[in-house]
């Protein structure tokens, strides 16, 4: 399969893209391990672990790697396709978790989790912040250029943001207490902000995921289309 012009390494391939794969899976294969042995009053109710977003997140981002491994194993562009589209999906809602969960942290770190159940650095790495890291090097590496405008990044944004939101209320309906301290904080219209607020950041990230790709890869016009481009529509000369 002809590598696309804009794209600065080889993939699907049998070199790095194997081992940034087979390596991100690992990483996210110990995050699942630990949370499975990590005794907490969330693993009994209704939802488990997936009523947090990191959880959501970190189980996109495995089955965007799981694909991408498979993808370079088999050498096949479906596989790969298949894999680029999910990460229309999970890379940007990555950047959103670990800029949201680090940024409250600085704040409060109670405001994300009670203070009986602190993670230790290493496990909370993983879960809110090598996702993110590898996702992004999978993006800037080893994909395509998106065809995504900001018109299409913000309805992701706001579709997956607000169906996360009627998850977690559903859930609080079943068990009568959030994932999140902080949302118990909030009133309805408080925590309805912070939903939309981290809808329209997740858009952000998408268009900043596109424009650092442009960047890196030298393509000044690229980055243009970051902030209006008719999705599908690529520079001339592709």
């Amino acid at each position: 399969m002809a590598r696309h012009q804009l794209q600065r390494l080889e993939a699907p391939s049998r070199q790095f893209s194997l081992f940034l794969h087979a390596a991100g899976i690992a990483s996210f294969t110990a995050s699942f391990r630990f949370l499975n042995s990590w005794e907490t009053p969330m693993s009994s109710a209704y939802g488990g672990h997936y009523q947090f977003l990191t959880i959501i997140g970190l189980a996109l981002a495995q089955i965007t790697f799981v694909v991408g491994l498979l993808a370079d194993i088999t050498l096949s562009p479906s596989l790969f396709t298949v894999k680029n589209a999910l990460s229309v999906f999970s890379a940007p809602l990555e950047i959103l978790i670990t800029v949201l969960y680090w940024g409250l942290c600085a704040i409060d770190k109670s405001l994300v989790f009670p203070p009986d159940f602190q993670l230790d650095f290493l496990p909370d790495f993983g879960f809110h912040a090598a996702p993110g890291l590898m996702l992004a090097l999978d993006l800037l590496l080893l994909s395509p250029p998106w065809t995504v405008n900001a018109y299409s990044a913000v309805t992701l944004g706001v579709t997956l943001g607000f169906a996360y939101w009627v998850w977690v209320e559903y859930c609080f309906t079943q068990n009568g207490w959030y994932p999140y301290p902080i949302f118990d904080i909030l009133s309805t219209w408080q925590r309805g902000l912070l939903f939309t607020f981290s809808s329209l950041l997740m858009s952000g990230s998408t268009m900043t995921l596109k424009w650092l790709y442009g960047k890196l890869n030298g393509v000044e016009r690229f980055q243009k289309e970051a902030v209006k481009n008719p999705a599908g529509v690529r520079p001339k000369g592709e």
